[in-house]
């Protein structure tokens, strides 16, 4: 029996353009401005010296801006580049710059589910920050409370069953009791190798029958059993 949901963000509960074309170009474009204005501060600190780490060198201020807009170029999912995008999000989110969109579908299914009993938890790439901002300043407004727990890379890479482990053992089920929504087929491998159930969002083309993985277009055709 299912007794949790775990589910991506983009492209799964958020659309792909508003990651794509909303937050990653925001994030780009304030970059330098937020590090040369909150440098100072231990968390950004931090991670700029974790940029150095992952390079194998010591960096300047600038030299990290221009390795974090190298990876950003990349598409590259690395911790401290997923940590400080979160931190300029946050202003973002705050200054009203933009609102995190969630599927209509995904807001009526979350809250359906939470009230049932449903422990619901996030496993996204993007920061845990950066995942608590979208949802607490979504366009259906704050969506926080309906979630038990956030995972991000910190706990491995999205592709690998160990990571879908590591979450089960932390949240403390069986995997066979964990559902894992994804939009994204080697996710989707990695937490059925790990013993999940699992289901595969695709939102703009029809269902295929002969799928690995069920897939549904939206958040209602999810069935629990």
């Amino acid at each position: 029996m299912i007794q949790a949901i775990l589910t991506d963000i983009e492209g799964t509960t958020s659309s792909l353009s508003f990651v794509k074309d909303v937050l990653f170009p925001y994030a780009r474009r304030h970059l330098a401005d937020f590090v040369q204005a909150h440098a100072h501060e231990p968390e950004v600190r931090r991670w700029l010296t974790e940029v150095g780490s992952a390079v194998g060198r010591t960096l300047t201020d600038e030299q990290a801006v221009a390795q974090l807009l190298q990876w950003m170029d990349e598409d590259k999912k690395i911790t401290p580049l997923k940590a400080l995008q979160g931190l300029i999000w946050e202003e973002g989110y705050r200054q009203g710059d933009f609102t995190g969109h969630v599927y209509a579908d995904a807001v009526q299914c979350l809250r359906a589910w939470h009230a049932q009993g449903l422990r619901l938890y996030v496993f996204s790439s993007g920061s845990v920050h950066a995942q608590k901002l979208l949802f607490g300043h979504s366009d259906a407004g704050d969506l926080t409370p309906l979630f038990t727990g956030y995972f991000d890379t910190t706990v491995g890479a999205k592709q690998q069953p160990a990571s879908y482990l590591a979450i089960a053992a932390t949240i403390g089920l069986a995997p066979a009791a964990v559902l894992f929504l994804s939009d994204i087929q080697g996710e989707l491998d990695a937490a059925r190798a790990a013993g999940m159930s699992t289901c595969h969002l695709v939102r703009d083309a029809a269902p295929d029958p002969a799928a690995v993985h069920r897939q549904v277009t939206d958040f209602s055709q999810i069935a629990l059993d």
